[in-house]
């Protein structure tokens, strides 16, 4: 687990529209692979295998999966753009049910396909939902036999952890005997782990929510940060692209209409909870050590979850005490707790909860003496609560893809750090380390606080009101004016003249330099005029 989602690269499955727009991608050293197979009967397991290679690390890294979502309604058209479509890839994934599919012609447009794999000669990784018993349409039969007659290898599978199992082997094996490169042992265990622990939520196709309806100020910024782009060179194309990209839009081949993923939903919706009600975050901050029927501040916090996350972030900070202390010449505001690590703590909540319990929701409780976070479900296997106070552990994700765009949203990408960075955190704060556990299905992080010794918190690297370059521009007399203020919080003309015994114009000209260099500012009028310090921008 972590709140990064393993370092991930952003790539996807994606339809063939959108595949043409992408030519700000660098494709040229990656495999790129057609997923063909009947799409209503088997949109679940696409879209499972559009998640796998998007947060595999290995997979990501030289491979990119190309689909194409077409409407029945011309079936002709429909057959001709996916033909184009594969005809650029080197690979062909051909997934197989029940359901034989559309058919333009005499064959299916998914047997059309595979001829067409086969003509040109593309290696071809076929993989068959249930077994030989199944009942299966007559053109499907047909289209097995034609795979035994051409001696294709096929692997069967039973659920989408055995297919993620199977598809991720096939590539892996195909990448080492074309080019000779292979995942480290510590991403094979990785990505066995995630495989294992993977919930099938993140991918459940939805018709709930239009792609129009989402929140696209919040797609702005993680499309950006997760492509490194400025957000004003994105247009809306742009984004519903980086969007399907990532697993969180979804169109539908009917209707040709898009729609947001639970993922997507989860992310972008504008009110997560109107579709699933456990996405939200529940905070409270009690006056006390221990809960109590009237907190003294609480909010039910239903929005995007990575804005979620920030408001949990001001909710914290508004219940929560920041001494100021005079390091040099600057007075610095500290945090009770360190942002970063409650941060990530949040980020860990969401992105790895259990999304399939629907009556529970993320809680935040801020008490006089430390801060509790809890989220839904326990670590998934094999994670420990041993192996995570000892740090000893691969991090994996029931969630990959929230793991992954959470990651971008707010910059967390080294990789399966999140624990050791959140004991790091605190401890260089002047705190104890955090504790986990877990409670009636709960996992708990909680932050000790520093309780009334605030003393021990350690002033942060932050940003410098009086940098060592301004300091050489004061004279002795501002170097002072500066500590009284910082001391007090303002000062005047008059007590400069008193405190150095000078004219009212020299102390008015130390003022207006220190006002100048930007340290000062001017409150008041006439008489009533005072200098106070002005606060450096984070």
């Amino acid at each position: 687990m972590g709140g990064e989602a393993c370092g991930l690269r952003p790539h996807a499955l994606v339809s063939t529209e959108i595949f043409r727009k992408m030519s700000w991608i660098s494709m040229s050293d990656r495999q790129k692979i057609f997923v063909s197979s009947v799409q209503k009967e088997l949109e679940d397991e696409r879209l499972i295998v559009q998640n796998l290679v998007n947060t595999d690390s290995f997979l990501s890294a030289h491979c990119l999966p190309v689909l194409y979502e077409f409407e029945p309604a011309s079936p002709a058209r429909a057959l001709e753009e996916c033909l184009s479509a594969l005809d650029q890839c080197q690979v062909c994934i051909l997934i197989i049910g029940v359901q034989y599919g559309v058919m333009p012609g005499s064959v299916s447009i998914t047997h059309t396909e595979y001829r067409r794999a086969k003509k040109k000669k593309l290696h071809v990784l076929a993989f068959i939902k249930g077994d030989r018993n199944l009942q299966r349409e007559v053109g499907t039969e047909s289209l097995l036999a034609e795979l035994e007659k051409d001696g294709l290898k096929y692997k069967r599978f039973g659920n989408v952890i055995e297919l993620q199992k199977e598809v991720r082997a096939a590539l892996v094996k195909l990448l080492r005997e074309r080019y000779a490169i292979a995942p480290t042992s510590d991403e094979n265990e990785i990505a066995f782990q995630t495989i294992e622990a993977t919930s099938v939520f993140e991918s459940r196709p939805m018709d709930r929510i239009r792609w129009e309806d989402l929140d696209h100020a919040v797609a702005l910024r993680l499309i950006s940060a997760a492509e490194q782009r400025p957000p004003e060179s994105l247009s809306e194309s742009d984004l519903l692209t980086g969007a399907t990209l990532r697993g969180l839009v979804c169109r539908d081949p009917s209707s040709g209409v898009s729609y947001g993923t639970a993922a997507g939903i989860v992310l972008l919706a504008r009110d997560p909870s109107a579709v699933f009600p456990q996405c939200r975050i529940l905070a409270d901050a009690y006056r006390g050590a221990e809960p109590d029927g009237d907190p003294r501040d609480h909010e039910d916090i239903r929005v995007p979850m990575p804005v979620a996350i920030e408001r949990a972030i001001a909710f914290i900070d508004r219940n929560t005490r920041h001494p100021m202390r005079v390091v040099g010449l600057n007075r610095v505001r500290l945090d009770e707790y360190p942002v970063e690590g409650l941060r990530e703590a949040l980020v860990n909540a969401v992105a790895h909860r259990q999304y399939e319990d629907a009556g529970r929701k993320i809680m935040l409780e801020i008490f006089a003496d430390r801060i509790v976070i809890s989220s839904p479900g326990l670590p998934p296997a094999p994670i420990t609560l041993a192996s995570l106070r000892k740090g000893k552990y691969r991090p994996c994700s029931r969630n990959p893809v929230l793991a992954q765009c959470l990651s971008y949203f707010h910059r967390i990408e080294e990789r399966g750090s999140g624990f050791r960075r959140m004991r790091d955190q605190m401890l260089n704060h002047g705190l104890d380390q955090p504790l986990y556990g877990t409670e009636t299905g709960y996992f708990q992080v909680t932050f000790p606080g520093p309780g009334e010794n605030l003393e021990r918190l350690r002033a942060p690297k932050a940003p410098l009101l009086v940098t060592p370059a301004i300091e050489a521009q004061l004279n002795p007399r501002q170097k002072q004016m500066l500590a009284q203020v910082l001391k007090v919080g303002s000062v005047t003309s008059g007590w400069c003249v008193k405190k150095f015994d000078i004219v009212h114009d020299t102390a008015n000209r130390d003022l207006n330099d220190l006002v100048r260099l930007g340290l000062f500012k001017i409150e008041g009028k006439g008489r009533a005029t005072r200098y106070t310090v002005t606060e450096p921008k984070p």
